[in-house]
């Protein structure tokens, strides 16, 4: 019937009507046989009224048939092959035994498509059948490359898959489906379901995507999951950190959850499992007692018969901060600058202040025999100098250089020294009772300070000076740069007087008097120092009042007085973005199998970069208390270099690191890093089957469950035909046999309607 050039055909009408005649024409017939119809619609057989019906509609049908003269076109087409993609997640769940005792997850599926291959050849002439792994970008795996490399994918991003395999069916191949093969696990875009805009992006890919479970559900398995903590806690404030245990197949058991820092266990708990797949909340509550970032570590027993063991714990970072600045302001008498100073402090959210006056000098004589008469509520010397003393954050001495001559002054000066040496801050603010009248009344804290006194004070109004290292320390620092912050300092009133001083070698000498001198140089004004392990500052005048003083006067919007004491406090409490060695993990949290990297940032002591020093940084295991490697670079122009660890170990680690110019040791610096044992695609061994029919589902697809018995017949949108452009036609309706059915229709109607007397 067909040529053999031709391998399709179709009915097609052949009349040179138009399609409106062929309507009319053909509503004509309708109109006769109905008419036809009616007339006999009185006749009492049922048999003659149906022979007369039958008759006329035949022949109206023949009637049709040659109006539209029926034929046959023989066609010459192209079938388009389309695509059908195989994506397998090769993301490292799929690691996991698909049973208890059984296969991994991937090989489950390299068996199924080893066995769906004589189904795929199948499909070869209408569809091409390509298999990519999803690693996460998609990639050609073949069924053997699943069954051997094992999956190493760190996140699982089902979406982001579908998304590529869609994208790369433009232009005439197009996808004709997805089958997936997954456990579902996703922890990206689907985490929370195919809801919002997953879902939107699923019924956008057009395509029907197939679904193939893979794992079972009833593994058994403890993780830690769920985290939520801050990223940073204030020191002495209460703190709660939450996590969720996730236990399958430990119904009716207690489980022991511990929270721990760097292996000192902070709390514990015991939470009991009620089902065998059960979630159960903890929390715990603890107050962190020192500043810096430290290393936590949430923890539950392993298990021999668990399916994952690595997912028992889970580390976290915490950077602990100073909520408020405890400070002690121990005045000598009341003056414009201890009125300013109280008044900044008080306002100052960040500073809990606790302030006492004393309102003598060694010279006063009260007359009395017992010092103690001389106030209602006696001193609390011993209380504040001694018990209380390592609770403040910052003593200020302002025109102070009186000591209680009843109790030991040197116990208490001692106590002083040390709180300065072992940590503490310290600031002593000139006047005419200390650096002066009341300098000899403190040998043994004077020894703490940068500055001696040189003499008595001088009267003279004038401008202080910055000097070339106050143009870059962060204490003198009240513009947005050097010329910015000399410019600042320079529009400032002159100051009434100051102490007459000498620094002491290994002093910074931020501001300084530009007519006193002392042996040759300019009498300092601002000066400071590490001590020990503490730092000191000495303001060699009770007059930056005046700094306030004039910005408040005449409604400028200069903050020069507020900005240099909080800048001040802010370097004596050694605020981390102040220190001249700044170390800093990056990032905080490392997942499993990657470097740990460190930035280190270095001053030199008036903060200007520390270009060309040499850096060492030791990673330091909290777990062995034992180094694990070392790295060293130099910094460059800005002061800063970065390093990398090679992938160490899970665990919490310190980074300690140390830096020195020359001979010039630069200080020392720390930061930790949590390294996770598992990220967040091993964290959890459970599959994800509504996910897997949600998808299948939007889709238009079908949901499996692997194994399967072969492969299912799964929905596919059939490939276009394209017509090639040879067509030939035989006409039906040009037989003659054709034309005598009419004829003996139209016959055997006018017989029978003679014969029932209709005619």
């Amino acid at each position: 019937m067909n040529s053999p050039s031709f391998n399709a055909w179709k009915l097609v009408s052949l009349s040179p009507l138009p399609v409106w005649a062929l309507v009319l024409l053909g509503v004509g017939l309708v109109l006769g046989i109905a008419l036809a119809a009616w007339g006999v619609r009185r006749e009492p057989s049922r048999g003659r009224k149906l022979l007369l019906w039958g008759l006329r509609l035949g022949a109206g049908v023949a009637a049709f048939f040659f109006l539209l003269e029926p034929g046959i076109r023989h066609l010459q087409v192209a079938r388009m092959k389309n695509r059908v993609a195989v994506l397998v997640d090769r993301s490292a769940s799929m690691n996991f035994p698909s049973e208890p005792g059984g296969p991994t997850r991937s090989a489950q599926v390299a068996a199924f498509l080893e066995k769906a291959a004589p189904t795929f050849a199948s499909w070869q002439d209408r569809f091409t059948v390509e298999v990519y792994g999803v690693d996460p970008e998609l990639a050609p795996v073949t069924a053997a490359q699943l069954a051997q490399e094992p999956a190493r994918a760190g996140t699982t991003d089902l979406l982001a898959a579908l998304r590529s395999a869609a994208s790369g069916g433009q232009g005439s191949r197009k996808l004709s489906g997805v089958l997936l093969f997954s456990d579902g696990a996703d922890n990206t875009e689907l985490k929370a379901g195919a809801v919002g805009r997953a879902r939107a992006a699923l019924t956008d890919l057009g395509v029907p995507v197939s679904t193939f479970l893979v794992g079972q559900e009833a593994l058994k398995d403890l993780s830690v999951e769920g985290l939520k903590v801050d990223d940073f806690a204030f020191v002495r404030n209460s703190l709660t950190v939450e996590v969720e245990i996730h236990g399958r197949g430990f119904s009716g058991q207690d489980i022991p959850v511990v929270l721990s820092q760097e292996g000192k266990t902070v709390a514990s708990k015991l939470v009991k499992m009620t089902t065998g797949d059960d979630v159960k909340p903890v929390s715990f509550t603890f107050t962190p007692d020192q500043t810096g970032r430290f290393v936590y570590t949430v923890t539950v027993p392993t298990f021999p018969d668990e399916a994952v063991s690595d997912n028992n714990s889970r580390s976290f970072t915490l950077k602990v901060i100073r909520d408020r600045v405890r400070v002690l302001l121990v005045v000598g008498r009341p003056s414009w600058d201890e009125r300013f100073l109280r008044g900044l402090l008080k306002q100052d959210a960040n500073v809990d202040l606790v302030s006492f006056y004393i309102l003598r000098t060694l010279s006063d004589d009260p007359g009395v025999s017992n010092e103690r008469e001389l106030s209602l509520i006696p001193f609390p010397m011993e209380e504040i100098f001694d018990t209380k003393l390592h609770t403040f954050d910052v003593v200020i001495f302002q025109n102070f250089g009186y000591s209680d001559p009843s109790l030991s002054i040197a116990e208490y000066e001692r106590n002083l020294e040390r709180y300065i040496h072992e940590g503490g801050a310290f600031v002593m603010i000139g006047g005419d009772s200390v650096l002066g009248e009341g300098r000899a009344a403190m040998p043994t804290l004077m020894e703490a300070l940068p500055v001696e006194a040189a003499g008595p004070a001088n009267t003279d109004p004038f401008k202080p000076r910055l000097t070339p290292e106050g143009l870059r320390h962060p204490v003198t620092s009240i513009g947005t740069g050097a010329a910015s912050t000399e410019g600042a300092w320079g529009e400032l009133p002159p100051i009434p007087g100051a102490n007459l001083t000498r620094a002491r070698p290994g002093a910074t000498v931020l501001m300084d008097h530009p007519f006193m001198t002392v042996d040759g140089k300019n009498a300092p004004l601002v000066s400071v120092w590490d001590y020990g392990r503490g730092r000191a500052m000495v303001v060699a005048t009770d007059a930056t009042w005046s700094w306030a003083f004039t910005a408040h006067r005449d409604g400028s919007p200069s903050r020069a007085y507020d900005r240099f004491w909080g800048n001040a406090l802010r370097w004596l409490v050694r605020d981390p973005d102040l220190t001249t060695l700044k170390v800093t993990a990056d990032p905080p949290s490392v997942e499993p199998g990657r470097p740990v990297g460190v930035v280190v940032q270095a001053r030199m002591a008036d903060y200007q970069p520390a270009e060309g020093a040499q850096v060492r940084v030791e990673l330091f295991s909290v777990a062995t208390q034992k180094p694990v490697a070392v790295q060293t670079g130099t910094t460059g122009a800005d002061g800063v270099v970065r390093l990398e660890f090679a992938p160490p170990a899970p665990g919490p680690y310190k980074l300690l690191a140390s830096a020195k110019k020359g001979e010039t040791d630069l200080g020392k610096g720390e930061d930790a890093v949590a390294v996770r044992a598992v990220g967040p695609e091993l964290s959890d061994a459970s599959v994800r089957p509504e996910l897997m029919e949600q998808i299948a589902s939007i889709t238009e697809g079908k949901a499996y469950k692997l194994p399967h018995d072969g492969m299912p017949d799964v929905p596919l949108l059939d490939p276009p035909v394209v017509e090639v452009g040879r067509a030939k036609d035989q006409p039906l309706w040009d037989r003659w046999y054709y034309l005598v059915a009419l004829i003996a229709l139209l016959g055997a109607e006018w017989f029978a309607r003679r014969r029932f007397g209709y005619v």
